[in-house]
């Protein structure tokens, strides 16, 4: 419980402009586009992250654009493989895998 109290009282000592520099961190990351590297598009691009309800594609497994460029085809399959390894049972809620 001290330990929490004194990461509240560190975090409340922040400058402004490291706070500010948080923000941007975070305004950054929604701002990227977010793809699905487990439904790869013929010409090799990739689908937009997401799917609609009924869609019947499988689990999609989300990254930046940036990231799925960078990876090579095995290490997207792998992450695929270990997405949908997953127990997806849980309702409403994603899984999270490693990349």
């Amino acid at each position: 419980m001290q330990t929490c109290m004194q990461l509240v009282c560190v975090l409340e000592e922040l400058s402004p402009e490291v706070r500010n520099v948080a923000k941007q961190g975070l305004k950054a990351w929604v701002r990227q586009k977010w793809v699905d590297i487990g439904a790869p598009k013929k010409d090799g691009k990739f689908q937009p992250c997401g799917r609609k309800k009924g869609d019947g594609r499988a689990y999609p497994k989300c990254v930046p654009l940036a990231k799925a460029k960078s990876m090579t085809a095995a290490q997207r399959s792998a992450a695929v493989r270990r997405k949908r390894a997953k127990d997806n049972s849980t309702k409403g809620k994603p899984s999270y895998a490693r990349t």
